[in-house]
Parts: C-alpha cells; sequence; structure tokens
C-alpha cells in the first residue's frame, strides 16, 4: 500500500516498514500520543485485541488533548512496549494492515476519538490521511496531442494554485501559474504582521501529499506557514510553471476558438519597462481566494494622516515601533494577533473598537512539539496520518450541527441554542476570569450576538493585553482622522505616530477582480450583481465555460475545518473535469443555469437555519443584502461528497472537432437535492 507525491515514486506510507534506531525509538515513544499509537500499533501488527476496551482511549473534546489519552499507566506502558517491539522486529516487512477499507477504518476511527462517528468520514478519511490514492485516475490514456490540447492556465500560486498544479502535474497535464508576486504563498506571502499565524492546527492546515513538515508547534506562525507553502512548490515541481510578476487585468472568452485569451502585464524592475501579453488558453482557472483585497473603510480625514498608515496586509518590513505612539482601527482576527504581538514595545496603544469579538481560549496553543513528537511524526509509519486525522477531527465538523437556529429556544437574542448557551457562558466565564477586578473593561468585551455569528477567534493574550497600563480601548465612534491622529465622535482626540488599518478585506468580490468576460461578452461582476457572487460548488459559474474558480463563493468554512481541506476538494473536482475533457474530446465545459440555481439555492435555504443570518448578526460573511455569500452551510464531509466525482450531465458541452452541441440540459441529470 503506497501513496505517491509529486513525482509518483515517495510513499507517504512506506510499502515496508523502515529501520528504526532502537534508542532513538524507545526515547521517543516516551512522548507519543496514545490514541495514535495505538492505531500505529493496530496496523503494523493486525492483531484485533488491541481494540478491545481496555486498550480504548477516554473521549476527550480538548482541541490539543492529553497525550496519555486517559487510559492507566501500564496500559501506557503495554502499548509503547507493543509498539517498540514491532517496529524493531518487523522493519523490512509489511504491515499487516496497510489500507483498512471503510469499514475496519470506521471502527479504528470511532475508538480512537472515542465517537460515535458516521459512516461517510471513513473513505474521506482515508484520502486525507494517504491510505489510499487521492488523485483523479485516466479511464483512457491521453495521448500527448490530447494533453497540449487542454493547457491549464491559473491565477494565484497560493496553496490552491500550488495543490492544483500538483494534480495536475501527477496526471500529466499541461499548466503555466500566473502570480503577481515574486515568490509563491498567496496571504501568507502578503501577511507578515506581528503576531501572523494560523488559526487552524498545522497538521490539519496542510495537504495530503508530500513529505512530512516538521511543524515546531501546534499553531505556526506566519514564517513557518510560508515555508511551508515553499517548500510544497518545490517538492511537488509546480514552481517551475509558475510566471512570477504577472498580473493578469483581463480574461476574455473567445467562443471561436474555445480558448480564454488573458491579458497579463509583466511587472517592470527600475530599468524594464512593463511589457503586456495575451495569453491563450482553453481552460482558465482562479486562484486567487478571498482575502487578496484589502479592506479600507472611508472615514473622514484619513489622507491627512501625517504619520505612518497602512492596511495590515501591507506591513512595513522596516517599521519601527517602540516608543511609538499606535492606533489601530478593528479588532477582527489580525488586531487580535497583533495587538498582544507589540504591546509591549510601543509607548502607546490605542484600539478602535466598533464592536467585541467572541474569543475561545486554547489550552496548549503556545506549546511546541517536542523533538521526541517531531521525530515519530517524521519517522514512525502510520503516526503522522493518524495525528493528522485527530486534529482534522476535533477541528472538523463536530460544530456545525450546534450553529443552527432552534425555533423554540427562548432567548434568540444571545445564543440559538441549548449548546450554544453553553458555549456562549464558557466564553463569558473566560472573559471575566481573564479581567479580574477590571469591571470597566467588561461591558466593551462582551458581544451582543451569538458566539461564532462572526469569525470565531482564539485568545492570544487579548485580554491580558488591554489591561496594560500603555493600552487603551476605545469604543466611542470615529468622527475623523486627523493630521496627528484619531477623533472620535465624543471630541477627543487621541494623537497617534502610526495608523494601522486592521479591517479586513474586501471577500465578496472574488475573482471579479481579474475583469472576466464570458460568453455572449457578459462580465462575471455583471452576472453575479453587487456583492451577490455565486458559484455551483463555489467552482463553475453558468455562461463562463471552461472557468473554474478555487475557494469560491459559499466555500468558506465558518464552522471549522481547513481551508486548505477545501482547495484539495476543489482541486480534485477540478482535475476530474479536466480528464473528463481530455478523454471525451470535449472543447467547452460550461455548467447548466437549472444545476447552479439549484445548488445556491439550496445554500440560501440551509443558511436560512444557520447562525450567520440571524437577527443582528453583522458579518463579512454577508452581502449587503442579508445573504451569506463567503461562507458554506455544508459540512466538510457533504461538500468532499459534492466535489468527489464529476457528473457531465450537470454540463452544457461542445465536442472539439464537430462544434456541434452536446448539450446535457435534456437529460436526466443528478441535480442538488
Amino acid at each position: 500500500m503506497t501513496t505517491r507525491s509529486s513525482d509518483g515514486s515517495h510513499q507517504t506510507i512506506p510499502a515496508r516498514l523502515p529501520n528504526l534506531d532502537p534508542a532513538r525509538l524507545r526515547s521517543a515513544l516516551a512522548d507519543a500520543d496514545l490514541r495514535v499509537l495505538l492505531m500505529c500499533v493496530f496496523h503494523v501488527s493486525g492483531d484485533r485485541r488491541w481494540l478491545e476496551p481496555r486498550y480504548r482511549p477516554k473521549r476527550d473534546v480538548r482541541l490539543i488533548s492529553e497525550e496519555a489519552s486517559g487510559l492507566d499507566a501500564d496500559v501506557q506502558q503495554e502499548i509503547r512496549d507493543a509498539a517498540f517491539e514491532l517496529f524493531t522486529h518487523h522493519a523490512g516487512q509489511a504491515a499487516a494492515i496497510g489500507d483498512p477499507g471503510n469499514d475496519l477504518m470506521l471502527e479504528m476511527m470511532r475508538i480512537c476519538m472515542s465517537e460515535n462517528i458516521a459512516p461517510g468520514y471513513a473513505p474521506m478519511m482515508r484520502e486525507e490521511m494517504g491510505l489510499i490514492d487521492r488523485d483523479v485516475q485516466w479511464s483512457i490514456k491521453p495521448v500527448t496531442e490530447q494533453l497540449q490540447a487542454n493547457h491549464v492556465l491559473i491565477v494565484g500560486a497560493g496553496a490552491s494554485g500550488i495543490i492544483l498544479g500538483a494534480r495536475l502535474k501527477r496526471l500529466g497535464i499541461g499548466f503555466t501559474m500566473l502570480e503577481r508576486h515574486n515568490e509563491v504563498g498567496g496571504t501568507w506571502l502578503e501577511n507578515r504582521y506581528p503576531g501572523c499565524g494560523v488559526d487552524t492546527p498545522n497538521h490539519a492546515y496542510s495537504f495530503s501529499i508530500g513529505k512530512r513538515y516538521r511543524w515546531s508547534s501546534y499553531f505556526s506562525p506566519r514564517n513557518d506557514i510560508w515555508n511551508y507553502l515553499r517548500g510544497a512548490a518545490d517538492e511537488f515541481g509546480v514552481r517551475e510553471h509558475i510566471r512570477f510578476g504577472s498580473n493578469v487585468t483581463s480574461a476574455n472568452w473567445d467562443e471561436t476558438k474555445k480558448c480564454w485569451r488573458v491579458t497579463v502585464t509583466q511587472s517592470a524592475d527600475a530599468t524594464v519597462p512593463a511589457t503586456h501579453t495575451v495569453i491563450e488558453a482553453p481552460i482558465l482557472v482562479s486562484a486567487i481566494g478571498q482575502f487578496g483585497l484589502p479592506h479600507k473603510p472611508h472615514i473622514n480625514g484619513a489622507d491627512n494622516f501625517a504619520g505612518i498608515s497602512f492596511h495590515t496586509s501591507d506591513w512595513p518590513e522596516s517599521l519601527e515601533l517602540n516608543g511609538k505612539r499606535v492606533a489601530i482601527i478593528g479588532t477582527g482576527a489580525s488586531a487580535m494577533q497583533i495587538v498582544p504581538s507589540i504591546a509591549a514595545q510601543v509607548g502607546q496603544l490605542t484600539i478602535y473598537q466598533r464592536s467585541p469579538q467572541w474569543a475561545r481560549p486554547i489550552p496548549r496553543y503556545h506549546d511546541a512539539l517536542t523533538p521526541n513528537a517531531q521525530w515519530l511524526l517524521e519517522y514512525l509509519p502510520f503516526y503522522a496520518a493518524w495525528f493528522r486525522f485527530t486534529m482534522l477531527w476535533r477541528y472538523g465538523d463536530g460544530l456545525l450541527p450546534f450553529l443552527k437556529k432552534d425555533p423554540a429556544w427562548p432567548h434568540p437574542e444571545r445564543s440559538l441554542n441549548r449548546v450554544n448557551e453553553n458555549h456562549r457562558q464558557q466564553m463569558l466565564d473566560h472573559i471575566k476570569a481573564e479581567l479580574g477586578d477590571r469591571t470597566d473593561l467588561l461591558e466593551h468585551c462582551v458581544p451582543d450576538y451569538p458566539p461564532y455569528g462572526k469569525r470565531i477567534l482564539l485568545d492570544n493574550g487579548w485580554y491580558k493585553t488591554i489591561q496594560r497600563p500603555n493600552v487603551d480601548l476605545v469604543t466611542e465612534g470615529i468622527d475623523c482622522i486627523t493630521a496627528n491622529g484619531v477623533r472620535t465622535v465624543d471630541g477627543q482626540e487621541r494623537q497617534a505616530d502610526v495608523l494601522i488599518w486592521s479591517t479586513g478585506f474586501r471577500m465578496t468580490q472574488m475573482t471579479t477582480r481579474l475583469n472576466v468576460t464570458g460568453r455572449n461578452n457578459r462580465k462575471l461582476e455583471d452576472a453575479w450583481g453587487p456583492d451577490n457572487a455565486s458559484a455551483h460548488l463555489g467552482i463553475t459559474v453558468p455562461g463562463f465555460p471552461n472557468l473554474f474558480i478555487t475557494q469560491g463563493p459559499n466555500t468558506g468554512l465558518g464552522h471549522g475545518g481547513s481551508a486548505i481541506f477545501q482547495a484539495e476538494c476543489q482541486a480534485r473536482y477540478i482535475s476530474a473535469c479536466v480528464v473528463k475533457m481530455i478523454e471525451q474530446d470535449i472543447a467547452s465545459l460550461s455548467v447548466r443555469t437549472d444545476i447552479h440555481d439549484a445548488f445556491v439555492a439550496k445554500v440560501d435555504a440551509l443558511h436560512q437555519q444557520m447562525i450567520w443570518t440571524h437577527p443582528g448578526v453583522s458579518t463579512y460573511y454577508r452581502n449587503k443584502h442579508g445573504r451569506v455569500v463567503s461562507a458554506t452551510p455544508l459540512s466538510l464531509l457533504e461538500y468532499w461528497e459534492l466535489t468527489h466525482e464529476v457528473d457531465l450531465q450537470e454540463f452544457e458541452l461542445q465536442n472539439r472537432h464537430d462544434q456541434r452541441s452536446v448539450s446535457q440540459s435534456r437529460q436526466a441529470g443528478r441535480g442538488v437535492a
């Protein structure tokens, strides 16, 4: 049982157990997560006694669980001893169980997490953990001419572009990637502010293929994530396909040639003028995501500020803050990371808050992974796969059912249902405990909307920081910005040397930023209307043939999970579409309007039951009309199932050679339930 890497040969789970240094193994096992190690022992031995009640871990709902897994000391040692014997005495042999299959996988997952996991998660997790291949497979081996005729043009070299490039390369499909910056990384390249880091565990926020990156902690800072993506681009062989410094200014569908004509401005250095070229490609993928366009609300006098002013996504590399008077507008995710990171070095920090945010504490958030734990993740077969599973499961779909409105709940002004009320009380208790006797801050720190109504934040020392003597939390509205600082509506002006805009991004524009024009000369921005993006599965739009979108409308994860998980689902779906186009000689593929409309109607109906449409909740997930545009109401499992296979009956097709329409609209399509 093997899984391939970018070159088709690397094995994520080795076919034969490696030779491990016994002393190093014995030492490392002392720090093992016993839930994970138990699964490794079963894989290697195949002995069902390890699935008996004596060895079953206790359920632990914490994101980062205790390594002992609730097991008695003698049972812990028995598992460690068994692992030592198996991995030292069976070197060079195959594990008894490579891919468990769905039924056994389900049993193992349930034992590992001590939860009644639904059967559908078994095939999904087998792919996520690298136990089975996730790539689309050819049913008809293409000839070189077919591959060349279906070149894919990808815009954006962030995580979505990298994984799609990797999947296409493994299939032998040619592609070119356009990146406006001079390095890969997307949002992790652009955002480099102090404290910037991932709010999803690293081992869930990583690709299901490739070498196991040696993460230093459970939640990594920005530089670690960026370095990981840079390494992945190299490992997967994607970098050689990237044209850096290439900014797409327009993309137009040519109905006659059945291709996209993409206008690209090549960035110039100080001595070479910019060049403008047009690239023709039959297939276009927008991998620019939702976070690329900073949002700076209009505030009177903003251009008059005499000091240094910038958005968090444009943090100056040589900025010196020691002793400075700093003003930061906004208290969202970026501010939650920046404020605790700079408060000790600045002279005065003034935070301008429009509304407070719910933030949850994460015990062990700052814990480093021990060298022993890192060694196990890197060298012990099956360990990284099951560790990844525990993180994906705990940070996955478990919360989603409790973000639905209970019509009978008597306190809709503060929570949605009984569980949501419990979460509210837990976070409220945390705020009170953190603030202690600073009751003057309490009223400014407790939101007036249900928990998870906006993106939930992780408390990174926020409540401790705002109690510092040099930190001032201002809740009065801003009247204007002056040359020397910020004036609030009460007439008070607070001076500042540096003004930081922590005001988020313009999430609803998405692919319209590429100035896309589809069939019948219709622009994407007109098809979507103001701030009202929609796409079938968040990927395809009627009237825009051979255009695919990653991290598109209604694919954002508001309940948990990992954006990289979504990217992998979309990469499989898009690559499957390209494979079918090549195998069936399809020149153009455009999703049917009725299929698109049915999916959007389903999403909108589901959102009416969800927290993001709750009265009183204002979030960037919604547009000005109240429709949720960014976030998905679907579980990870539902989205995985919907994007795993492509049904051509959902598309209007045109054959490449005879150019006759092969519309599937009259056939019985799968539709949307």
